[in-house]
C-alpha cells in the first residue's frame, strides 16, 4: 500500500489547493508591484521635495517689496534647481551682447525630460508636414507628442517682476504634486526663459540697489537697458540684429517649434491692472484666422482665472493689436504658433506705488475710455478702485496667467498639436489665386551684395526656405522673354532645359543672372514670407474727433524695401523638367561665399568699413539713454566704422575740430531747460548747441537725424523750416512707414544711390528752404507714388518737400536728415547716405 499523504487527498481538493497557491502568488506579486510603485513615487516625491525654494536660496521671497535678484542670482537658482530636480534641465543657448550666459529651463515630467530628443524630433516633423508621409504617421506623432509652451520674462528689463517670478514658477512646477501640476508636467514641455535680456536685468538691479532709499528709488536707469536697442530689443524679431533674438529664434524656429509663446510684460502704472488678449483691431491679414481665435480663447481663459482668483482691473480688446510683425509675441503667428502677450500695471521697479482715482480717470487708450471703477465695460468688467500697488500683486497675476496657459494647453494637448500641424500643411499646400505671387525672386548682380546677404540670412535664420538657382532661368514679362546673364562659372552647371517664370510687371524688364535667389510660397511659413515681402496697407482708422487712431508700434516694414534690395513677384512657373536645379540656402555664410564676401572669424562683424579710415567721427550720447543713439552705434559697429561717443560736457569744448571731422546727432527732440549737464536730463543744452555751432563754423560736419534737426535749425537759425511741425494728426500722420525719395544722384552725399530710394519715416520731418541759395537739396519726398508701405494721411503736406539737405555754415556744413536713415538697424537701403555724409569732404 502506498502511504503517500497525497493518496488521501482527492483530485478536487488538489485543484483547490493549487488555485489558492496561485492566488496567494498573484496577491504577493501585486503587493510587490504596489510597494515598488510606492517606492518609486516616494523617490519621485522626495526628488521634488528636494527642490530648493527661491526664498531658501535668495534669502527673500521673489516679489517682496524692495528686493531684487540680479542675473547671477537668477542663473544660480536655476542651476540649483537643475541639480536637485529631475523635472528641470537648464541649457545655455548662447552669450548675450555683453557676454553673459543666456539660459532657458526645460520643465516637464521626468520621463519627458529623459526623452527630450524624441519630443524635439516630433515637433520638427509636425512643423513641416512635408516630412510626414501619411495620416497614420501624423496621428501617431500627435498622440505621442507633447505640447511645447514658451514663457519668456522681462525682455524689457524695467518690467522686472517677471524675471523674479520665473524662479517661483519653476519651483512650483519642480516641487508640486497636485493634480493640475502633474497634468501640466505630463502633457507639456515648458521652455522657461527667465529673461530675454539678461544684460538689462543687471542694469536695472544695479541701479535699483544704488538708488534704494534715495529720491530716485524706483526710477528708470539712465542708461539703455539693452546695450544697443534699449526698449527696442523687442522690435527685432524679423531682422535678427541682436544676439539675444538670434539665440531665441534658433531655439524656437530651428529646433523646438513651440505651439504657444507667452511673452510677459508690464505697462504704465495708472491704467488697467492687467491686459490679456483678445487684441484690438486691426489684425494683420497674414495672421491665420484660427490663430486669432485661439489667441482670444487663451486670453479669455486667463482673464476668467484671474477673476476667479479675486484679481480686479483685467482688460481685454484694448490698446495692443496684431498688425505689427516684429515683436516677440507676434513672430509666432508667422510660424503657425499662438502668441500671447500680457501687460501688468507696473510698480516703481520693485517698490510699491500708490495710484489715485484722479490718475485712473486721466488714463485712457484704445478700447479703454477711462480706468475709473465707475465705468465697467464688457472688455473691462471689474475695474480696480485704486490704492497701493505692489510687485507682489504683479507677480500673483503673472503666476496665475502662466499656470492658466499651461493648464489649458495640457488639457487639450492633442488639439494644439493638430492645429499646429494643419496650419503648416495649409500653408505648404495652399493654392495661389490668379494674379497673386507663387514666389519672390531676388536677382543676383544688384550691386548690394552685403544687403542681399543680410536679408537672406535673416530669412533663413527664422526658418524661411530660400533657394539659389543653379541653371538657366527664363523670366517672362507678359510675352517678353528675358534671358539670363550667363556667367562662366555658372554656365558649366546650367541645365539645357530652362525653368521659365513670369514676373509681375516692372518698369524695366530685369535680367536674371544665374545664382539668383528664389523664395517659394508653398512652404510652412508662407504667411511669414508674404508679411515680409508684400507692402503693408494700414487701414485709415480715425477717432470720433477726426484724429488718427495710433497703431501699436509701426504701420509698414516691407523687408526688401527697407534693405534696398530688388525683389520680383513670380506670378507663374512652368518647368520643362522635374529637376529644378535649386540649392537650399542653409545660412548667411552660404550667400557670403557666393558673393566672395569676407566670412566672420569671431564675434566681430565681417563687413569692411565703407568710410575713409582717416575720418574722425563722434556720436552724441546723451546723459539719459536714447534708442536712436544705440541703433546708430549698432550700425557703426556692424560696418566696423570707428567712432567716439561724445557727451554733453565734451560739446562745450570750443576746439572740437581738433578731435573730430564729423559729429552725428541721433534723433532726439529733447531740449534742456538749463545749461547744467545733470539738469539737461539727456537733452542738448544751449551751451552744448553753441559748442556744436563753433565746431561747424571752424570746418566740422554736423549730421542730424530726424528729431534732432529742429533743435539745430532753430538754434543755428538755419534757412529751413519743418513744414510738419505742430500739425494735428487729422491733418498729417505717418506712423512708421516706408516712403519714396527722389534723389539728386549727382550730389556726393548720394554717391552710388538710385534716383528713387525707399526711406523710413516715423512721425518724422520735412523741410522747406527759406533761402534757396543757402540750401543744397540732396533728396525730396516723391511727388508721385509717395507711400510704399504703411499708412500716410495728408500726403499733400509731404509731397516734393525736402527730405535730405546740406547747409553751409562758416567753414563747415550741417547735413539734415528729415527721416531716420538707420532706423532700428533695418534700413540698409539708406545707410550709404550716412557713409557718404561722413566721407564726402
Amino acid at each position: 500500500m502506498d502511504h503517500s499523504p497525497l493518496r488521501s487527498i482527492n483530485p478536487g481538493r488538489i485543484r483547490r489547493i493549487q488555485a489558492r497557491i496561485v492566488n496567494i502568488a498573484q496577491r504577493f506579486a501585486i503587493i510587490i508591484v504596489v510597494l515598488l510603485l510606492a517606492s518609486s513615487a516616494g523617490a519621485q516625491q522626495s526628488r521634488s521635495a528636494a527642490a530648493p525654494s527661491p526664498r531658501s536660496v535668495l534669502g527673500f521671497f521673489p516679489g517682496d517689496d524692495r528686493t531684487i535678484a540680479d542675473w547671477r542670482q537668477i542663473s544660480d537658482y536655476f542651476a540649483r534647481l537643475d541639480r536637485s530636480s529631475d523635472r528641470v534641465v537648464v541649457q545655455t543657448i548662447g552669450k548675450t551682447t555683453l557676454q553673459r550666459p543666456m539660459i532657458v529651463a526645460f520643465i516637464s515630467a521626468p520621463e519627458n525630460i529623459r526623452d527630450l530628443a524624441k519630443y524635439k524630433d516630433i515637433q520638427a516633423r509636425l512643423a513641416d508636414p512635408r516630412r510626414i508621409s501619411n495620416s497614420n504617421e501624423r496621428d501617431l506623432l500627435i498622440s505621442q507628442g507633447k505640447a511645447v509652451v514658451v514663457i519668456s520674462c522681462s525682455i524689457h528689463s524695467t518690467e522686472i517682476v517677471a524675471s523674479q517670478m520665473s524662479m517661483q514658477l519653476a519651483y512650483e512646477l519642480a516641487h508640486g504634486n497636485d493634480p493640475e501640476t502633474i497634468e501640466i508636467l505630463r502633457n507639456t514641455i515648458l521652455i522657461l526663459v527667465p529673461s530675454a535680456n539678461p544684460d538689462g536685468v543687471d542694469v536695472v538691479a544695479d541701479w535699483y540697489r544704488k538708488t534704494l532709499g534715495t529720491p530716485k528709488e524706483g526710477s528708470e536707469p539712465p542708461e539703455l537697458y539693452h546695450h544697443y536697442a534699449g526698449h527696442d530689443d523687442n522690435r527685432d524679431w524679423f531682422m535678427l540684429n541682436l544676439k539675444e533674438t538670434q539665440h531665441l529664434t534658433r531655439l524656437f524656429w530651428k529646433e523646438w517649434f513651440p505651439q504657444v509663446v507667452y511673452d510677459i510684460h508690464q505697462q504704465g502704472s495708472n491704467g488697467s491692472r492687467f491686459f490679456v488678449p483678445p487684441f484690438f483691431d486691426p489684425p494683420n491679414p497674414q495672421v491665420a484666422p484660427l490663430l486669432l481665435r485661439e489667441v482670444g480663447l487663451m486670453g479669455h481663459q486667463i482673464a476668467a482665472n484671474l477673476q476667479a482668483a479675486g484679481f480686479q482691473g483685467v482688460i481685454t480688446n484694448a490698446l495692443y493689436d496684431t498688425w505689427w510683425h516684429g515683436g516677440f509675441r507676434t513672430a509666432p503667428y508667422f510660424h503657425n504658433s499662438i502668441g500671447i502677450l500680457t501687460e501688468a500695471a507696473s510698480a516703481r521697479l520693485m517698490s510699491p506705488v500708490t495710484v489715485t482715482t484722479d490718475q485712473l480717470a486721466r488714463s485712457s487708450s484704445r478700447g479703454m475710455p477711462t480706468a475709473l471703477p465707475a465705468a465697467p465695460l464688457t472688455n473691462f468688467p471689474d475695474p480696480w478702485p485704486g490704492g497701493v500697488w505692489r510687485p507682489r500683486d504683479i507677480m500673483g497675476m503673472e503666476l496665475t496667467a502662466s499656470r492658466s496657459v499651461l493648464s489649458l494647453v495640457a488639457k487639450y494637448r492633442e488639439r494644439y498639436l493638430r492645429n499646429f500641424y494643419e496650419l503648416g500643411e495649409m500653408n505648404a499646400s495652399e493654392r495661389t489665386l490668379a494674379g497673386q505671387p507663387l514666389a519672390y525672386l531676388i536677382p543676383a548682380g544688384q550691386g548690394h551684395d552685403e544687403n542681399v546677404a543680410k536679408m537672406i540670412g535673416a530669412l533663413v535664420q527664422q526658418g524661411v526656405e530660400v533657394f539659389r538657382l543653379e541653371r538657366e532661368l527664363h523670366a517672362m514679362l507678359g510675352e517678353q522673354v528675358i534671358h539670363p546673364v550667363k556667367e562662366a562659372s555658372s554656365a558649366k552647371t546650367a541645365s539645357s532645359v530652362p525653368l521659365e517664370i513670369m514676373i509681375a510687371p516692372a518698369a524695366n524688364p530685369p535680367e536674371v543672372p544665374l545664382g539668383s535667389y528664389i523664395v517659394f510660397l508653398n512652404q510652412p511659413y508662407r504667411r511669414n514670407v508674404l508679411a515680409l515681402f508684400e507692402p503693408q496697407l494700414y487701414p485709415n482708422r480715425l477717432t470720433a474727433t477726426g484724429e488718427a487712431e495710433r497703431p501699436y508700434d509701426v504701420a509698414g516694414w516691407t523687408l526688401p524695401m527697407q534693405m534696398g534690395v530688388e525683389s520680383l513677384a513670380v506670378l507663374s512657373i512652368r518647368e520643362s523638367s522635374a529637376d529644378r536645379r535649386l540649392t537650399l540656402i542653409r545660412s548667411e555664410e552660404d550667400v557670403r561665399r557666393d558673393f566672395g564676401l569676407p566670412l566672420a572669424t569671431g564675434t566681430q562683424s565681417p563687413i569692411a568699413s565703407p568710410v575713409k579710415a582717416n575720418v574722425r567721427t563722434g556720436i552724441y550720447k546723451a546723459a539719459r539713454g536714447n534708442m536712436d543713439e544705440g541703433w546708430t552705434r549698432y550700425v557703426f559697429d556692424t560696418f566696423n566704422v570707428p567712432y567716439t561717443s561724445v557727451g554733453e560736457a565734451a560739446l562745450r569744448d570750443r576746439n572740437l575740430t581738433s578731435r573730430f571731422d564729423a559729429i552725428i546727432l541721433p534723433s532726439d527732440r529733447r531740449r534742456a531747460d538749463a545749461d547744467d549737464v545733470e539738469a539737461a536730463a539727456g537733452g542738448l543744452s544751449a551751451n552744448g548747441l553753441d559748442g556744436l555751432r563753433s565746431f561747424v563754423e571752424k570746418g566740422g560736419t554736423l549730421i542730424c537725424f530726424d528729431g534732432s534737426c529742429d533743435l539745430v535749425i532753430n538754434h543755428f537759425k538755419l534757412p529751413l523750416k519743418n513744414v510738419l511741425a505742430g500739425r494735428r494728426s487729422s491733418e498729417f500722420y505717418c506712423p512708421g512707414s516706408i516712403l519714396r525719395l527722389q534723389v539728386d544722384t549727382s550730389d556726393p552725399i548720394a554717391h552710388g544711390m538710385a534716383k528713387n530710394v525707399d526711406a523710413y519715416f516715423i512721425n518724422s520731418s520735412a523741410f522747406e528752404a527759406t533761402d534757396r541759395d543757402q540750401v543744397r537739396v540732396i533728396a525730396r519726398y516723391a511727388g508721385e507714388d509717395l507711400l510704399r508701405s504703411g499708412w500716410l494721411l495728408g500726403e499733400a503736406h509731404l509731397k516734393d518737400k525736402i527730405a535730405l539737405a546740406e547747409v553751409s555754415l562758416g567753414k563747415g556744413r550741417v547735413i539734415l536728415f528729415g527721416f531716420r536713415p538707420q532706423h532700428r538697424g533695418q534700413t540698409w537701403g539708406t545707410f550709404p547716405f550716412i557713409w557718404n555724409a561722413i566721407s564726402s569732404r
